[in-house]
C-alpha cells in the first residue's frame, strides 16, 4: 500500500508541477483533510511524493512554454525555452529529468547517513547569516547572471520594489500601494512570475510579429540526449547537486537561491571556456539549476524532521499535518517515530525511480506540444496563465496586476534588461528585510552583529573577492585595449 501511495503522490505532484500557478504546496494542502483516515506513514509518503513530483514537473512548462510550474523552475526557463525554440526540447526535458533524479538520489543518501550533522548546520544559521546569504544571492545574480552589472542592479531594484508593495507587517505602514486597497496585501510571487515570464514573452512575441511568421512552429527535434549532450551535462549535474544540498537544510533557504547560483556558476565557466551558448539555449543552464533545485527537496526534510522548522511552503503544510496526527517533529523524532522517518526516507528513493520512469520516456511526447502553431500556442498560454492566477485567490486584481507586470516584462526585454534579478529580488527581498530587522532588534541597533559570524564573514569575503576580481579584470582589459590602440596609432 505504501508503494501505491508513493505512486499516487508522484503522479499528482508531476501533474500539479506542470500546471502554472498551482504548486506542490496547494496539492498537499488539499490532500491533508483527505488523508486523515490513512496511516501516518502512508500519508506522509504520499505528501513527499507530491513534493518530489512537483519539483520534477515544474520544469516541463518552463522549458516548453517559458512558464515555470514552480518558482524553483524559474531559472530552467532561461535556457530551456531557448533550447526548445532551437528544436532541442526533448534534450532539455531529458537533462532536467536525469539531473533531478541523480541529485535526488544523492540528497536522500546524504540525509540518510548525515542527518544529525545537517541539523547542526541548520542550527548555526541566524538572522545575520540569512541576510548575508540574501546579499550574496542579490549581487551574484545581478553581476554574474546578467553580465551587465549596472542593468542587473537596476533590474534587482525593480524586483525589490515589487517585493515591498503592501502593508509592512512590523510597523503597519503602507508602502507603494498608491492609495489602492487592493495592493495592501502585496503582490503574489505567482503573479510576478507568470506576468514577467509568460505574459511578458507573449507580448514580446506579439510586438515582433512582423519579423517572424505568425503561424510558425517550433520543431520538437530528435528525442533523447546525444553523447555530446551527456558530456556537457554530467559536470553541471554534479556541481548543481553540490550547490543545492546545503540550502535545503538551511531554514528559509529555499530552492530558488541555489538555482540562480548554479546558473551563474555555469555561465561563468562557459565564458571561461570560450564556448558559451548561454542566452541561446545552453544545456548546462538546464542541467545545473535542475540538479540544484531537486537536491534541496530531500535535505529540506532535515530541518522539518529534526528541528520542526519548515524551509518551504510545502514543508510548512507537512509540519501542520504532523501536528494533526499528534506527532511533534524535533531531535527525538528519529528515535520516537523511527518507523515513520525511515519509511519516509526510503520512499524518496523509490519515488525518485518512479519519477524517472514516468518522465523520461515522455520527454519526446511533451516536446510535441511545440508543434502547435505559435498563434494558438501563445493564445493558450495567455488563457492558462489567466486562469491559474485567478484560481489562486479568485482575485480579478491579481489578473490585472499580472498583465501590468507582463507589460513591464515586455519593456525589460525591449531594452535588454535581465529578467533574473527582478525575480530574485521579488523572492528574496522579504527574507532579507525580515532577517535584517531581526538582527537589528537582537543587537538593539548595533550594526556590528551583521559581521559577528564566521559564516556571514565568509559570504561577505566571497562577495568582496568577486568584486575585486571583477574590477581587476576590467582594468586589465582596459589597459590592454589602450596598449593595442597605441600600437595601432604608431
Amino acid at each position: 500500500m505504501n508503494l501505491l501511495w508513493c505512486l499516487i503522490g508522484v503522479v499528482l505532484g508531476t501533474a500539479v508541477g506542470v500546471l502554472p500557478g498551482l504548486g506542490s504546496a496547494m496539492a498537499v494542502a488539499m490532500l491533508v483533510p483527505v488523508t486523515f483516515k490513512l496511516d501516518p506513514t502512508g500519508a506522509f509518503i504520499m505528501f513527499a511524493g507530491v513534493y518530489f513530483g512537483g519539483q520534477f514537473g515544474g520544469a516541463t512548462t518552463a522549458i516548453l512554454l517559458n512558464t515555470p510550474g514552480q518558482s524553483s523552475s524559474l531559472v530552467t526557463a532561461f535556457e530551456g525555452y531557448q533550447m526548445a525554440r532551437r528544436g532541442r526540447a526533448a534534450q532539455a526535458l531529458a537533462t532536467a529529468v536525469i539531473g533531478s533524479f541523480l541529485s535526488s538520489i544523492a540528497a536522500v543518501a546524504l540525509v540518510s547517513f548525515f542527518a544529525p550533522s545537517l541539523v547542526d548546520l541548520a542550527v548555526n544559521f541566524g538572522p545575520a547569516e540569512y541576510f548575508a546569504l540574501a546579499v550574496f544571492a542579490f549581487l551574484a545574480t545581478s553581476a554574474v547572471v546578467s553580465g551587465d552589472a549596472l542593468r542587473g542592479l537596476a533590474s534587482l531594484g525593480i524586483g525589490l520594489a515589487l517585493a515591498v508593495v503592501g502593508i509592512d507587517e512590523q510597523s503597519g505602514a503602507t508602502r507603494l500601494a498608491f492609495g489602492s486597497p487592493q495592493l495592501l496585501d502585496g503582490i503574489s510571487i505567482v503573479v510576478i512570475t507568470v506576468g514577467l515570464l509568460a505574459i511578458g514573452e507573449v507580448l514580446h512575441v506579439a510586438s515582433t510579429a512582423g519579423k517572424r511568421p505568425a503561424t510558425g512552429t517550433i520543431e520538437s527535434g530528435r528525442p533523447w540526449m546525444s553523447r555530446d549532450d551527456l558530456r556537457r551535462s554530467w559536470r553541471p549535474w554534479i556541481r548543481g547537486t553540490a550547490v543545492g544540498l546545503p540550502f535545503g537544510a538551511i531554514p528559509a533557504g529555499g530552492s530558488e537561491i541555489p538555482t540562480f547560483l548554479s546558473y551563474g556558476a555555469e555561465k561563468r565557466l562557459a565564458a571561461r571556456r570560450g564556448s558559451s551558448e548561454f542566452g541561446s539555449g545552453a544545456i548546462e543552464g538546464v542541467a545545473g539549476p535542475e540538479a540544484a533545485n531537486n537536491a534541496t527537496v530531500a535535505t529540506s526534510l532535515v530541518p522539518l524532521l529534526g528541528l520542526g522548522l519548515p524551509t518551504s511552503a510545502t514543508a510548512a503544510i507537512m509540519l501542520g499535518a504532523f501536528q494533526q496526527y499528534g506527532i511533534q517533529p524535533g531531535p527525538l523524532l528519529f528515535t520516537e517515530e523511527a518507523d515513520l522517518v525511515w519509511a519516509l526516507l526510503a520512499s524518496l528513493f523509490v519515488g525518485s525511480v518512479m519519477l524517472l520512469v514516468l518522465n523520461l520516456p515522455f520527454a519526446p511526447i511533451w516536446a510535441k506540444l511545440l508543434k502547435i502553431p505559435n498563434n494558438y500556442l501563445y493564445a493558450g498560454i495567455v488563457v492558462f496563465a489567466t486562469l491559474g492566477v485567478y484560481a489562486a485567490k479568485s482575485s480579478l486584481t491579481d489578473v490585472i496586476l499580472m498583465y501590468c507586470i507582463g507589460f513591464l516584462g515586455l519593456l525589460l526585454r525591449r531594452f535588454d534588461f535581465p529578467i533574473a534579478p527582478v525575480l530574485i529580488g521579488a523572492i528574496l527581498g522579504p527574507l532579507a528585510e525580515s532577517e535584517l530587522r531581526r538582527a537589528m532588534a537582537i543587537s538593539q541597533g548595533e550594526i556590528g552583529i551583521l559581521f559577528d559570524s564566521p559564516i556571514a564573514l565568509g559570504l561577505y569575503g566571497i562577495i568582496l573577492a568577486a568584486l575585486v576580481i571583477k574590477v581587476v579584470g576590467t582594468l586589465r582589459a582596459r589597459t590592454t585595449r589602450q596598449r593595442e590602440d597605441r600600437k595601432a596609432g604608431v
